[in-house]
């Protein structure tokens, strides 16, 4: 969609603007455009404008976001960190890597970080990485099960319930597929035989915590999936749990319950057209 099609509401941009004095460049990672584009609209609905440099209330550094301090926002950060993040052995320091930078604006809107993203160049091509210190939050992040060397230790996490689809969504988009395409394989045999195929799938080295995972899911939504082994000569076993088409949707529904939750707006692109109307983006005054 090109951003100037990007459905925003005019209330709803008041709303993350004007009382939760979110920027521009915030508003846009979290709503998957330009921040030229949050500008322009916010001219068209002539919301006055700040000054640069507001910044937007949140949590603190060194404030512990004990259980009742829990978020959409806080659980996806989680689910990022847990997949696609690394905990210094120095205890102190967190980084993660991506080729998204929207994803780590949307990871630096969840945590209300103010650390710069930095670009580097390498024979793969570019890749962003953010990086932070803060002592309280590793220490609370080491009390809900993560650990440095995360990839091969990684086992259930303390996340609770009424959050775990934000967890589980911030899994996905850090080391998660969701895959759509046209099965045409059997329409030699008949030009009926032609279906659209969806999979959820997450994939870590670690089972246990993928196990844990999918028991959860099945308590929480009653589906299944599976968990499917990959070796390679020389190497880890890698895992990777599978939803195949019904038990995604039903997955993609629970993940993408709210129209502006945070996200990697390519993934939930693709899961858009088997979500329901209500829980898709507002149309555009």
């Amino acid at each position: 969609m090109h951003p100037s099609h990007v459905p925003i509401d005019a209330g709803m941009l008041r709303t993350l603007y004007v009382d939760q004095e979110l920027t521009t460049i915030e508003i846009a990672a979290q709503l998957g455009c330009g921040a030229t584009t949050i500008s322009r609209r916010l001219k068209r609905f002539r919301v006055p404008v700040r000054p640069r440099g507001s910044r937007p209330r949140g949590r603190l550094q060194g404030e512990v976001p004990g259980r009742a301090g829990w978020s959409s926002e806080l659980a996806y950060a989680v689910g990022l960190i847990a997949t696609d993040g690394n905990l210094s052995p120095d205890g102190r320091h967190l980084a993660i890597p991506s080729k998204d930078l929207q994803l780590l604006e949307s990871l630096r809107y969840c945590l209300r970080l103010e650390n710069r993203i930095v670009r580097r160049i390498s024979g793969r091509g570019h890749i962003y990485r953010l990086q932070w210190g803060d002592r309280v939050f590793y220490d609370w992040l080491l009390g809900i099960g993560l650990t440095p060397a995360k990839s091969l230790t990684l086992g259930p996490l303390a996340v609770p319930d009424d959050h775990f689809a934000d967890f589980f969504r911030g899994c996905v988009d850090g080391d998660g597929t969701i895959l759509v395409y046209t099965d045409r394989s059997q329409a030699t045999k008949n030009v009926r035989y032609v279906y659209e195929r969806l999979y959820v799938s997450l994939v870590s080295a670690s089972r246990p915590f993928l196990g844990w995972i999918q028991r959860t899911i099945h308590k929480l939504l009653g589906v299944g999936g599976s968990i499917n082994e990959h070796r390679r000569p020389g190497r880890r076993p890698t895992y990777a749990l599978r939803y195949a088409k019904g038990e995604s949707i039903q997955l993609l529904t629970r993940m993408y319950r709210t129209p502006h939750a945070p996200c990697l707006v390519r993934k939930r692109n693709k899961a858009v057209p088997f979500l329901p109307e209500a829980t898709i983006c507002p149309k555009s005054l």
